[in-house]
């Protein structure tokens, strides 16, 4: 059961709701910066009509419901996900839960079953996850290596049109880049279907002899064809993986104007005050956003047979946001051997931020981690509640964060341009004829 007890198809004020401050225009919020405010929202034509401060009761012969304190949030932004990896674990789990051991369990999954079949079916259940959960801008990583970026592409620009207005579907290329140490020609192939794709251009760095000279030629072709970077960095415990360095001065040596987005960032938490100021100062000098990915890095990092992880293998955010570098967390990997749960819920991914990373006291507006920081990375107008925009919103029955993330598979609704989404989760089962037999438990 959802908050409202019925279905909105039509025009409607939402009386008496919270919403964050920061997510609202600044003629209702006030000086309110941070803090949560009581708001009506007027609904016409599947758009945002007006937005005030809440006045108490109804006007005379207007529909509408009194959502009695309960939150308002916009449709989230999840900015870091691995669609094609998505929902493998039934049929090749990982087998002491390492980062190694999930490398080479997808690895031979890929080999062995990543048919334009099998990658579209799970993709398609994984946005139908993130959709009903309230999703409304989505970026995944795709393994770009051949031959499978010439299966997996053409499937993710299939699905994006076919989400069009339901989710703002992004690709990012992934790929290690190290590979250029071997294929002269790689990068040029993969960033023209890249560019073909409308997608975004991106690798995993690590500390190999030619990291300089990879970064600059990715720089460089990303310029010239005005696609933006989005790097796997550093998702490693060894304070010498310095590579979120190096990318910082390449963008500044290079002048890139266009996006660039770090994702993971964990070795940085290892290494000695001195250098880490000065890593962020450059990021910050080259308008670097990160996203940090709380649940898989915890799953994986510091992992050890029969040893308690020491460190929660996550970056330094809040040192960060006090540079200005722009921060967002997001879901990740979901129900594969990099990370074995999980279901593309950004609920339950800013819940998990919060005991990991620290979002509180004072909670402020981390909110911002799943909405506007991270619609900003992605160039989306997305994750705010405005005047003019589609009428896509959560509704909780939580009046407040303590509510919303003491529970925070407590009921809600979507609305998408004002109407009630009324899909339900996709089973599981709906996945067993690509497990092949084995069992989901396994």
């Amino acid at each position: 059961m959802g908050v409202l007890g019925r279905n909105l198809t039509g025009d409607m004020r939402l009386l008496n709701g919270t919403a964050p401050a920061c997510l609202l225009p600044e003629t209702v919020a006030g000086a309110a910066s941070g803090d949560l405010v009581r708001v009506d929202i007027e609904i016409a034509g599947g758009r945002i009509a007006s937005i005030a401060p809440a006045a108490g009761t109804p006007a005379d012969g207007a529909a509408s419901i009194d959502l009695d304190g309960g939150m308002i949030l916009p449709t989230l932004v999840d900015m870091h996900t691995h669609l094609d990896k998505g929902h493998i674990w039934p049929r090749k789990s990982n087998p002491d839960g390492t980062f190694a051991s999930a490398l080479q369990a997808v690895g031979e999954d890929r080999m062995a079953n990543w048919s334009a079949e099998d990658v579209r079916a799970r993709m398609e259940f994984a946005l139908k996850c993130a959709y009903v959960h309230g999703t409304g801008v989505l970026r995944t990583h795709i393994d770009s290596l051949p031959p499978q970026d010439e299966i997996t592409w053409p499937v993710f620009k299939e699905l994006r049109d076919a989400w069009k207005g339901r989710i703002d579907l992004q690709g990012s290329c992934l790929f290690g880049i190290d590979r250029l140490d071997l294929d002269d020609g790689f990068l040029e192939r993969i960033a023209e279907r890249v560019d073909d794709a409308g997608g975004i251009l991106g690798s995993v760095t690590y500390m190999v002899p030619r990291l300089d000279e990879h970064l600059d030629a990715m720089f460089r072709l990303a310029a010239d064809k005005g696609l933006d970077l989005d790097f796997h960095v550093d998702e490693t415990a060894d304070p010498a993986a310095r590579t979120l360095h190096h990318i910082a001065k390449a963008a500044i040596r290079n002048r890139f104007e266009g996006k660039i987005v770090c994702g993971h960032c964990c070795s940085i938490a290892r290494q000695d005050p001195v250098e880490v100021d000065e890593t962020l100062d450059l990021v910050a000098e080259a308008g670097i956003g990160v996203v940090s990915l709380p649940m898989c890095n915890m799953y994986l990092q510091d992992r050890h047979t029969a040893r308690t992880p020491r460190w929660r293998g996550v970056t330094l955010v809040h040192e960060m946001v006090e540079r200005g570098i722009p921060v967002a967390v997001a879901s990740d990997n979901t129900r594969d051997p990099f990370y074995a749960y999980g279901d593309l819920d950004l609920i339950e991914v800013y819940a998990q931020a919060t005991r990991i990373l620290h979002f509180d006291h004072p909670i402020a507006d981390w909110i911002r981690t799943v909405s506007t920081s991270a619609a900003d990375m992605l160039r989306s107008d997305a994750g705010r509640l405005a005047v003019g925009a589609a009428a896509d919103m959560i509704l909780f029955r939580a009046r407040n964060w303590s509510e919303l993330l003491s529970r925070p598979q407590g009921p809600r609704d979507v609305l998408r341009q004002g109407k009630t989404v009324t899909e339900e989760l996709p089973d599981y089962r709906m996945l067993d004829g690509l497990m092949q037999g084995r069992e989901a438990a396994e």
